[in-house]
């Protein structure tokens, strides 16, 4: 094997690796790897990630205001004189704009976790980790605490200078002064969750009165702290060593997916030099290696080293990278998105572009498209009435005055609209069979708007309609609704005639 370390994939005279391989799992002299120990003092180091601009800072800052124009001003909208969107837990209702689920529409809440899980699938399969570089939570609040700890404290090397120098009056302004506007920022977030499971207006007041319930003040709390925390400490430590979603990204992504990658054909040999010189005279790749794709990196890990677990795809590293290339004259995109066949086989973008879609992929779009046509056609087809029907255990058949055999029913009623709906029931499957109800021997019932009633009914047949047994009855429902539209619905059960 050659010595010449210039060369990708040879080792050198001192047996280590090329700068762009991870490096091997060799063992210290203490018999402790230096990948573990350098990930133990990762873990105790603190990250100073250097702000930067450009093409992907700007989409990040952009999916800020998007996800946290959605999060603190859904809770506010209003939708027929009601919050348009409510998890009211006491009701058991959710409503979200004009539709109002009940327990018993759990299924839907079901597909959407498919719809999510799939979709998590896709994404990865065909950009990696897209979701945690823009739109996860832990990335979006970590952005907005790290843009006011640098407004408050200033870029990488003031704060780093600030925490290295010793306490006193300007140190204890600064640090008291971002840590109240983290925990502002971090209330106002907890409100804003409680905000989705009780009326916010009334929320509102109560917190200005400081009358809130316990569960109240327990889960507002909870939640700033973990904002707090999460997004003003940990940081980094949540996606590196708690999410979940790094550790099993692998097995999504293959030699075809879109990820922020190191071209090591064109970096190496990397080293600093003069803009006069040629540098492909002189031997070396385009990479100056100066650290600055370490130092924008949130999670603090250095991407020439290849892909890893711990990038979350942001881009940061693309952007500045890109930036360092205009000034010495070079071509952009030595770290960009792309795949690593491409970087491999020395693809073009458009040839990179077509292999995306992929059996896998086309599987994962094939899968969703069939689950969200399935979901918006039962919701658009959803009836605005659900009728349960559930047998009298305790009475199964009785005579009554009149001639007349009797079965006790429990009818439960869900208006899952927001209009008054006047229910008419019918019997049908025996002759003669009648149904009403036993407080007031009617057979109409009023449901009020997202009302849910449940109320004993009685079926009667006359005793010479049919002989002992049990029989098959069929309960029709017909609700008009205060709009003139109405809607059926017909609940199976049995009737028993007894000896």
């Amino acid at each position: 094997m050659s010595s010449d370390s210039s060369q990708p994939g040879a080792d050198n005279a001192q047996g280590t690796v090329p700068k762009w391989q991870p490096p091997r799992n060799t063992k210290g002299a203490g018999g402790t790897s230096p990948q573990v120990e350098k990930a133990l003092v990762d873990v105790r180091s603190k990250i100073y990630p250097r702000s930067v601009k450009g093409v992907f800072a700007r989409w990040r800052i952009w999916m800020v205001y998007f996800t946290q124009i959605i999060f603190y001003g859904l809770p506010w909208l209003e939708w027929h004189g009601r919050q348009a969107v409510l998890f009211d837990l006491l009701e058991r209702k959710f409503y979200i704009f004009g539709m109002i689920l009940w327990p018993q529409d759990v299924i839907y809440l079901t597909v959407l976790l498919l719809i999510s899980a799939f979709s998590l699938f896709l994404f990865t399969a065909m950009a990696g980790r897209l979701f945690c570089g823009y739109a996860c939570p832990q990335t979006v609040y970590t952005e907005i605490f790290m843009w006011v700890e640098r407004k408050v404290e200033g870029d990488r090397l003031a704060r780093i200078r600030l925490d290295e120098q010793a306490w006193n009056a300007r140190k204890l302004r600064l640090k008291a002064t971002k840590h109240f506007l983290w925990i502002v920022i971090a209330l106002w977030t907890g409100f804003t969750f409680i905000g989705y499971f009780a009326p916010i207006r009334e929320l509102g007041g109560e917190l200005i009165a400081l009358s809130l319930g316990p569960w109240q003040w327990f889960w507002l709390l909870f939640y700033a702290f973990a904002t707090w925390g999460n997004a003003g400490f940990m940081r980094e430590a949540v996606c590196k060593y708690m999410c979940p979603y790094a550790r099993f990204q692998s097995a999504m992504v293959d030699s075809d997916t879109f990820v922020v990658t190191y071209d090591f054909v064109r970096g190496e040999t990397r080293g600093g030099r003069s803009r006069k010189i040629d540098h492909k005279e002189a031997g070396m790749g385009d990479c100056v290696d100066c650290s600055l794709c370490v130092q924008v990196c949130p999670t603090g890990i250095d991407i020439r080293d290849g892909l890893q677990y711990m990038c979350i795809g942001c881009g940061a590293c693309v952007d500045v990278c890109d930036q360092v290339m205009d000034k010495m004259g070079y071509e952009k995109g030595l770290i960009r998105y792309t795949s690593e066949r491409a970087i491999k086989e020395r693809m073009t973008q458009p040839q990179v572009r077509r292999r995306m879609l992929r059996p896998r992929v086309l599987s994962y779009i094939l899968i969703l498209a069939v689950i969200c046509g399935a979901f918006v056609y039962t919701l658009a087809t959803r009836t605005p009435m659900r009728v349960d029907v559930i047998r009298d255990r305790g009475a199964l058949g009785r005579e009554v005055p009149g001639g007349m055999i009797e079965n006790v029913f429990r009818l439960q009623v869900i208006n899952t609209s927001e209009e008054a709906m006047e229910l008419q029931l019918s019997v049908t499957g025996l002759e003669g069979a009648r149904i009403h109800l036993t407080e007031n021997g009617q057979d109409h019932i009023h449901v009020a708007p997202a009302g849910n009633r449940l109320l004993p009914v009685v079926v009667q047949v006359p005793i010479s309609s049919a002989k002992p047994g049990l029989y098959d009855i069929s309960i029709q429902a017909i609700g008009e609704h205060e709009g003139g539209r109405k809607t059926y619905v017909n609940e199976r059960s049995s009737f028993y005639i007894p000896q």
